[in-house]
């Protein structure tokens, strides 16, 4: 599959294991194929009125909180249940990001100076295969950045979520796909 990826949708997946890199998780998750989207996916967002850096704060949020969105604990709230007291709770028994993944690797390994290779996550797994259905439903013959932008907002889940609360959902960005390959 990787093999239709372009040039530009391959810098996606480099840039993701670069933030999972960063944010030192072992795995490359949904959340940071989205990061590693909001360069390259920059104009399409502008369009739609979606700035990337509310973005980036909105997934580290959503991190933060162990997968919770705002929608997620608004109702949670409803239910006396107070996400950020909790998430605060637990990062000072466990520190800081303890909900969000974040996993650090045995001491016993080095990397001699190379980035240690971080595998894709399930929910990855499947966005990159949604990507090829997204690309072929729009009948091209390449998986683009925007074909991994239209898998995550089709996949349920936190960055879905995240994306449509952003006024990115998966028909609004099919929608301006589609008139930005018509014009």
């Amino acid at each position: 599959m990787f093999e239709r990826f372009t040039r530009d949708a391959r810098q996606v997946v480099i840039d993701a294991q670069a933030e999972a890199v960063e944010q030192e998780a072992l795995e490359i998750d949904t959340t940071h194929l989205l990061l590693g989207l909001l360069g390259p996916m920059e104009g399409l967002l502008a369009d739609l009125g979606v700035r990337p850096e509310r973005l980036r704060a909105e997934v580290l949020k959503v991190r933060r909180r162990g997968g919770i969105t705002d929608t997620d604990a608004a109702a949670l709230g409803e239910l006396g249940i107070d996400v950020e007291q909790i998430v605060d709770r637990v990062e000072r028994v466990h520190g800081e990001n303890a909900l969000a993944g974040r996993v650090v690797e045995p001491k016993r390994r080095r990397w001699f100076g190379q980035r240690p290779h971080r595998p894709f996550a399930t929910e990855a797994k499947h966005a990159l295969e949604q990507s090829l259905r997204e690309a072929l439903d729009l009948r091209d013959r390449h998986i683009g950045p925007e074909h991994l932008l239209l898998a995550l907002a089709a996949r349920p889940g936190p960055v879905a979520d995240v994306l449509a609360a952003c006024g990115a959902d998966h028909v609004t960005l099919r929608r301006a796909l589609t008139r930005r390959q018509a014009g």
